[in-house]
C-alpha cells in the first residue's frame, strides 16, 4: 500500500502491572521462592520477576495461555507449609496460577501468591487482558530483535548485569562462532572481563537496543542478500539509493500489480520521502534524498514489509451472514491429550482449545458414579469430571473471541445423569446458554440460521433432539415426576456382548461372539485386523494364545503396531426432555441423503461424517456436497483408526465448504499447522467467511474443477527462497521447502525445495531461482506453507500464509514452531511475486493492456534500432495495408483516398498505443481468422442452378423425345382423319352435282341441295378440327405436367448434391482443423520438455497440462467458430437454393400458363372451319 502503514500492535499494560509488586511464587518443580518482584514491560512482551541475590527470569507473555486464580500444591509438604505461611482458609483466593507452553498439551504452570485477593484479581484482569495479543505475534523483525534485546537485559545476574554467556548462547552455534562474538563485543566495547573469564559481563546502561542491533549485523551480516538486492537497485552510486530509485523499486518490486490504481495509487516521491525519513538515521543523506544500505534494511526490517496485509489481523470479514457461511475452528475429541487408546484426558485441553480460538469442542459424556464423566468410551482412557469441564469452559470460552461456542455432545448417559448434565450446563453457564431460538430466526423450514454476531457470547449445544410432540409429552411428565428414567435400547444394544481372554499382563482381546482356543491364532487376527477385535484393559493375568504351525510369534507381538480399530457405541437416542429442549440451531440428525435434505431445507439440521464417508461423498456428490453446506452445517472428524491422534488434511473439506472440520489439537502436524495458520486472520474469532461463489444459491462450484471460477481471477505466484537468519542454534545443514494447499489442481506438494546449505543454521544464503506456481485457479483458499528443515529431515520451522492476504515484494517472514507458537529470531528472507494468470501465448496482449503507454514507448525504441540498421518498417505497413485491402474490400471496410472516412481530423482516430494493441490481439487470433477467412470464400464462385442447365440433363431431353414422339403420331391419327373426311365430302358433292350443270360459281352457291350440304360438312369439319385441337391441347398439358415433375426432381437432387458436397466440403475443413490442432499439441508439448527453464518433471507436466488445457479451450472456441460459419453457409446455401428453386419453378409455371392462355383465347375465338 502507499499510505503509511499505521499497525497499532501495542496494547496498554496497566499501571499496575508496570509498577510490579512482590509475589511469593511456587511450582512443583522448584517450591516456593518468596518476595520476588513482577512486572511486565511497558509493550507487554514478558513478565519478569527477580528475587534479591538472583538471577532475574521471564516469560513471553505469547506463550501464556491463562491467568486464572487457585491453584493448590500435589506436593503434601508443599501444601502444608503454605497453610503454615498463609492460613488455610483464603490464600487460595490470593493465588494466581500462569499457565504457559509452546503447544496445548506440555503446559507449565507458575503460581504466584499475592498480598491480597483484590491484587490477584487486578493482576488476573490485566495480564487477560494483554494475552491472546495477536497482533504482537506478526510483528516485524525489527520489533522481535527490541523484544529478544528486552529479554537479554532483564535476564541479569543478581548484581543486575547482563552475562555474556547468555548473549553468546543467543548467537553461537560453535566454538568459531563464540570467539567471533566475543570480539564483535570487544568492538563495541560493551564486554566488562572477569579475571576467569567465565563470568564476565556487560552493563545494562550500555547495552542499548543500538548496539545489540549493530552486533546482530556483526554476527548475521546481510550482505548476500539485502547488500546484492541494495547494489542492484543503487545504479549510480553504491552507497546510496537515490529517491527515484527507490521509486522505481517501490513501485515495480513492492507494490501488487493487481490493485486498482485509483484506490492504491502508484508511489511518488512524496511517500518515497517519508519512507526515507522513517528509516534514515543520516540527517545528511536524508537532505539530499537518498537511502542509504542502513535505511533500506531497516525498512525492510519493518512492519511496512510484512508478509500478509495486517489489517487481515483483525476482525475484517462480513460477521452478520448465516453460520453454514462461514469456516469454524473445530476440534475433536477434545479432552484427550495423547493417543485414542490408552490416552489421558484433561480438564486443561478444553482451556488450552478454546483460548486457541477453537469455536466447536467436543464432549464424549458416559455414565459416572454420581455424576457424568467424560471419556473416550471402551478405549481405555482416563476419566475426567463433566461438571469441572463446563467450569473450565465457562472461564475461557470468551476470551480470545465473543463469537458462539458450540458443545458438540456425544451423549451415553442414562436419563437419569442426562438430568444432571442438563443442570450443570443451566446453572453453570447461566445467561450464556441458548436455551431457546432467537425472535429473528424460528426454528422452521427454510429459515436461514442466525449469524455469530448474532451469536455473540453464546454457548450453543449439539445434541439428538427429541421430536416437537414427543418433547413436549416427556417434558410434562418430568414436571410431574412421572417420567420414567428407563433408557430402553441404546443404538448398538443389539451388539453381542464379547468373550475376554488376556494375551498379555497389560492387554486384553475382546472377541464378539467367538470364543478364542488354541488353534484359532491366525483366524483371530484375521478378525483383528477386520475391525472385530478390540483391545482393552482387564485382569492382570499371565495368560497367551498360542500360536498355530503358520505363525511364529505370539498374538500380541503380531498385533504390535497393528492400527486399533475403535468398537463405537452410538450415541444414546432416549433423550430426556431438558436436555432436548436446550438443542436448538444444531441438531445432528442421520445423513439420509443430499436430495433429501434439499427437499426438507431444515438449515437447523446438521450431520457428522468421518472423514471416510465424507471423502466418499466428496468423490461421487462433490457439487451436491457444496450445495449442501450453503444452507446446513456439516462436521467432519478422524476416522477411527488414528489412534495416534494423527490428522487428515482439512483442506479436502475446506474446499467443498465443510463449516467444521474437527482436529485433533493435541497433534501438532501439518493438518493442525494448516488449520491454525488459516484461523489466525479475522481476529482470530475461530469463524472465517467462506468465498462468496461457496454462499451464493445461484452459483454452482465444483471443488475439483481445474478451469477458472466464474467470477474469480486466477493468480500466478513465484517466491524466491533468497536467505534464513536464526534457523538453528547448532552447525546444521538447512534447507527450505515451499508448498501450496488448494484446491486439488492448485496443491503443489514436496516439489519445490532449496539446496542444502551445509553447517550453517545461522545465516544460510539459498539464493533460489523462484519457484513458480503458474496458475492458482482458487487464491480464496490457497495458502503457502514455508517449511525449514535440518539436513535430517527435522523440521526447524515453519509457517502457513494465505494467499488472498499476501503482499508481494521482498519479505521477512518470521517462523512459527511446529505447534504454530511465535519464535522471535528465526526468519526467512524472500521475494514474493503475484500478478494476474495470463495463459500462455497472451502475454504480450496483457503487457500491453496493463500499461500500454510503456508497451508503445517499448515499440518505438525498437523502430528506432530497426531504422538505425537501415531498415524501414514503412515497407511493413505497406505490406499489412495491401494484404488486408482484400479482407477489406471483401467485408466492404475499404475507405477510398478523397473519401469522407478517410478524411476525418486525428481526434477521432484510435491512438498509436490502441492501433498496436488491436494489431497485437489480431496477430493471435491470425490464423483463425486465415483460416475463416479461406472458408468464407470457398463457395463464392458456385455456379446457380437455372432451368437450362435442368433442361440439358439427359432424363429431361429423353422426355423431350418421347413427347415429341408422342405428337408426331398424334398428329399423323389427326391428318388420317382429316383425310377421310375430306374424300367422303368430295364424294357427296360429286354425287349430289352428277348429272348436273352449273355455269358460275354462284350458280353453285345457290343450289339449296349443295348448299345444305355444304353447311353440313362445314359443321362436320368444325368438329373434327376442334377434336383434334382438344386433343393436341391435352397431349401438350399432360407433356408439360411431366416435364414439370421431371425438372422438379432433376432440382431436388441437384440440391442435394449441393448440399452434400458442401458438407463434404466443411468435414474436410474441420479435420484439416483437428489436424492442425493436434500438430499444435503435439509441438506444444516438444517446446516445454526443450525449455531449460523447467527443472522437474513435475513442472514439466503441470505446464504441458496447463498449455493443453489453454490451448484445448482455444481449439474448442476455434471449432465454435468455425461450426457457426459452418451453419451460416449451410443456411445461407439453403436460402439460396430456395430462391434458384422458387425461379425455376416459376418459369416452369409461367409456361403452363401460358399454355393455358393460348389454350383459352382459342376456345373463346370464333371460327368456322372447312375443307373447299
Amino acid at each position: 500500500m502507499t499510505k503509511k502503514l499505521e499497525f497499532d500492535w501495542h496494547i496498554k499494560v496497566p499501571n499496575v502491572l508496570v509498577n510490579g509488586c512482590e509475589f511469593d511464587m511456587w511450582t512443583e518443580e522448584e517450591g516456593l521462592e518468596s518476595n520476588c518482584l513482577f512486572k511486565v514491560d511497558e509493550y507487554g512482551f514478558f513478565i519478569n520477576w527477580k528475587k534479591e541475590g538472583c538471577d532475574g527470569d521471564v516469560l513471553e507473555l505469547c506463550q501464556v495461555s491463562d491467568i486464572r486464580k487457585g491453584g493448590i500444591s500435589k506436593d503434601s509438604k508443599l501444601y502444608s507449609q503454605m497453610q503454615t505461611n498463609y492460613g488455610d482458609s483464603t490464600f487460595e483466593d490470593r493465588v494466581l496460577t500462569i499457565c504457559s507452553g509452546r503447544d496445548y498439551v506440555n503446559i507449565n504452570y507458575h503460581h504466584v501468591v499475592c498480598p491480597d485477593s483484590k491484587t490477584a484479581e487486578e493482576w488476573q484482569n490485566g495480564l487477560r487482558k494483554i494475552t491472546h495479543n495477536n497482533k504482537m505475534n506478526n510483528v516485524c523483525v525489527s520489533t522481535n530483535l527490541m523484544k529478544h534485546w528486552m529479554q537479554l537485559c532483564m535476564k541479569t545476574d543478581p548484581q543486575g548485569k547482563v552475562p555474556v554467556n547468555r548473549v553468546v548462547k543467543t548467537f553461537a552455534s560453535g566454538k568459531k562462532d563464540t570467539k567471533d562474538i566475543i570480539k564483535y563485543l570487544d568492538d563495541l566495547e560493551l564486554r566488562n572481563k572477569t579475571e576467569k573469564g567465565k563470568n564476565d559481563f556487560i552493563d545494562s546502561k550500555d547495552f542499548t537496543f543500538e548496539k545489540f542491533y549493530t552486533l546482530y549485523h556483526k554476527i548475521c551480516p546481510r550482505t548476500d542478500d539485502i547488500g546484492d538486492l541494495f547494489s542492484a537497485i543503487a545504479s549510480e552510486d553504491e552507497d546510496y539509493i537515490t529517491v527515484t530509485e527507490f521509486i522505481k523499486f517501490l513501485n515495480e518490486k513492492q507494490r501488487d500489480p493487481r490493485l486498482n490504481e485509483v484506490l492504491y495509487p502508484m508511489y511518488n516521491e512524496v511517500r518515497a520521502m517519508q519512507i526515507i525519513s522513517t528509516y534514515e538515521q543520516d540527517e545528511k543523506t536524508k537532505k539530499s534524498k537518498k537511502l542509504s544500505k542502513d535505511g533500506f534494511t531497516r525498512y525492510l526490517m519493518s512492519d511496512e514489509n510484512a508478509p500478509v496485509f495486517l489489517d487481515r489481523l483483525d476482525v475484517y470479514m462480513n460477521m452478520d451472514q448465516p453460520l453454514p457461511h462461514y469456516y469454524i475452528n473445530s476440534s475433536h475429541n477434545t479432552y484427550l491429550t495423547g493417543r485414542q487408546f490408552y490416552g489421558k484426558s484433561s480438564v486443561e485441553m478444553y482451556r488450552q482449545v478454546l483460548l486457541a480460538g477453537c469455536r466447536c469442542i467436543e464432549l464424549d459424556c458416559w455414565d459416572g458414579d454420581e455424576e457424568p464423566i467424560i471419556t473416550h468410551g471402551k478405549a481405555m482412557c482416563t476419566a475426567i469430571p463433566f461438571r469441572e469441564v463446563i467450569h473450565a469452559i465457562k472461564d475461557t470460552a470468551f476470551e480470545t473471541s465473543e463469537y458462539p461456542v458450540i458443545l458438540s455432545l456425544e451423549n451415553h448417559c442414562r436419563k437419569a445423569q442426562q438430568y444432571i448434565l442438563a443442570k450443570c450446563c443451566d446453572d453453570i453457564f447461566g445467561d450464556l446458554l441458548l436455551k431457546e431460538p432467537l425472535k429473528d430466526y424460528p426454528i422452521q423450514p427454510g429459515a436461514p440460521l442466525p449469524s455469530p454476531n448474532a451469536l455473540k457470547k453464546k454457548i450453543l449445544i449439539k445434541n439428538k433432539r427429541l421430536d416437537p410432540e414427543k418433547e413436549r409429552e416427556e417434558m410434562e411428565k418430568f414436571k410431574t415426576g412421572k417420567l420414567n428414567d428407563d433408557d430402553g435400547e441404546k443404538e448398538d444394544s443389539a451388539a453381542p456382548s464379547p468373550t475376554v481372554i488376556s494375551l498379555d499382563k497389560k492387554r486384553k482381546i475382546l472377541v464378539a461372539s467367538k470364543r478364542l482356543d488354541k488353534g484359532s491364532g491366525q483366524e483371530d487376527i484375521d478378525l483383528f485386523l477386520k475391525g472385530e477385535l478390540v483391545l482393552v484393559e482387564g485382569e492382570k493375568d499371565n495368560i497367551s494364545v498360542p500360536s498355530n504351525s503358520s505363525i511364529d510369534k505370539k498374538v500380541s507381538d503380531v498385533l504390535e503396531g497393528v492400527p486399533l480399530p475403535t468398537h463405537y457405541t452410538g450415541s444414546t437416542t432416549n433423550v430426556h426432555p431438558w436436555l432436548s429442549s436446550m438443542v436448538n440451531y444444531t441438531q445432528p440428525v442421520k445423513f439420509q441423503g443430499f436430495d433429501v435434505a434439499e427437499r426438507n431445507k431444515l438449515h437447523y439440521n446438521m450431520s457428522s461424517f468421518n472423514e471416510s464417508n465424507g471423502l466418499s461423498y466428496l468423490k461421487s456428490q462433490a457439487i451436491d456436497f457444496v450445495q449442501y453446506n450453503k444452507r446446513q452445517m456439516s462436521r467432519i472428524y478422524p476416522r477411527g483408526t488414528r489412534l495416534e491422534s494423527t490428522n487428515f488434511l482439512p483442506q479436502v473439506f475446506w474446499n467443498a465448504g465443510c463449516q467444521m472440520v474437527a482436529l485433533n489439537f493435541q497433534t501438532p502436524d501439518l493438518a493442525m499447522q494448516l488449520n491454525q495458520g488459516k484461523f489466525e486472520y479475522n481476529g482470530n474469532c475461530g469463524y472465517l467467511l467462506k468465498p462468496d461463489f461457496m454462499r451464493r444459491e445461484d452459483k454452482v462450484f465444483d471443488p475439483f474443477a481445474d478451469t477458472t471460477v466464474d467470477g474469480v481471477i486466477a493468480a500466478q505466484c513465484s517466491v524466491q527462497v533468497i536467505s534464513g537468519q536464526f534457523l538453528s542454534d547448532k552447525k546444521v545443514g538447512t534447507y527450505v521447502e515451499v508448498d501450496m494447499y488448494g484446491l486439488p489442481t492448485d496443491t503443489i506438494r514436496k516439489e519445490f525445495k532449496t539446496r542444502l546449505v551445509p553447517s550453517n543454521g545461522l545465516n544460510p544464503c539459498y539464493n533460489e531461482s523462484p519457484f513458480f506456481f503458474r496458475k492458482v485457479v482458487l487464491p480464496d483458499l490457497a495458502v503457502l506453507r514455508f517449511g525449514v528443515f535440518d539436513e535430517t529431515g527435522k523440521l526447524l520451522g515453519q509457517r502457513i500464509l494465505p494467499l488472498d492476504g499476501l503482499q508481494t515484494g521482498y519479505r521477512h517472514i518470521a517462523l512459527r514452531t511446529e505447534a504454530n507458537f511465535p519464535m522471535s529470531l528465526p526468519m526467512l528472507f524472500c521475494n514474493i511475486q503475484l500478478k494476474i494468470y495470463v495463459p500462455t501465448g497472451y502475454e504480450d496482449i496483457m503487457y500491453a493492456l496493463s500499461d500500454p503507454l510503456k508497451y508503445q514507448s517499448d515499440l518505438d525504441k525498437r523502430s528506432k534500432m530497426i531504422q538505425q540498421m537501415g531498415v524501414d518498417d514503412d515497407d511493413d505497413d505497406k505490406a499489412n495495408r495491401s494484404g488486408g485491402s482484400e479482407e477489406g474490400s471483401a467485408s466492404g471496410g475499404t475507405v477510398k483516398k478523397g473519401s469522407k472516412s478517410g478524411g476525418k481530423d486525428e481526434a477521432a482516430t484510435p491512438s498509436s498505443s490502441t492501433r498496436e494493441i488491436g494489431k497485437l490481439v489480431s496477430r493471435n487470433s491470425s490464423a483463425l481468422v486465415a483460416g475463416i477467412s479461406l472458408m468464407d470464400k470457398s463457395d463464392v464462385h458456385e455456379e446457380p442452378i437455372k432451368l437450362a442447365t435442368l433442361e440439358k440433363e439427359k432424363s429431361f431431353i429423353k422426355l423431350l423425345k418421347k413427347n415429341k414422339k408422342e405428337v408426331d403420331s398424334l398428329q399423323r391419327k389427326h391428318s388420317k382423319e382429316l383425310q377421310a373426311v375430306q374424300k367422303a365430302q368430295c364424294l357427296a358433292i360429286e354425287k349430289l352435282t352428277k348429272g348436273k350443270s352449273f355455269g358460275t360459281k354462284e350458280e353453285l352457291s345457290s343450289d339449296p341441295q349443295i348448299h345444305e350440304l355444304v353447311v353440313e360438312q362445314i359443321k362436320q369439319w368444325s368438329d373434327i378440327k376442334e377434336k383434334h385441337r382438344s386433343s393436341s391441347w391435352e397431349l401438350k398439358k399432360q407433356h408439360l405436367v411431366q416435364q414439370h415433375d421431371v425438372l422438379k426432381s432433376l432440382l431436388e437432387t441437384a440440391l442435394a448434391a449441393k448440399i452434400k458436397q458442401q458438407e463434404a466440403h466443411h468435414e474436410r475443413e474441420i479435420k484439416q482443423l483437428n489436424q492442425k490442432q493436434a500438430k499444435i499439441l503435439v509441438e506444444t508439448t516438444r517446446e516445454v520438455n526443450n525449455d531449460k527453464t523447467l527443472k522437474s518433471k513435475t513442472e514439466k507436466d503441470r505446464c504441458v497440462r496447463e498449455k493443453k488445457q489453454t490451448n484445448i479451450k482455444k481449439f474448442m472456441e476455434e471449432i465454435k467458430q468455425l461450426e457457426t460459419i459452418l451453419n451460416k453457409r449451410k443456411d445461407d446455401l439453403k436460402s439460396k437454393l430456395l430462391r434458384e428453386k422458387q425461379s425455376i419453378m416459376k418459369e416452369v409455371e409461367e409456361r403452363a400458363d401460358a399454355h393455358r392462355r393460348e389454350q383459352i383465347e382459342c376456345q373463346l375465338t370464333p371460327k368456322k372451319e372447312f375443307f373447299a
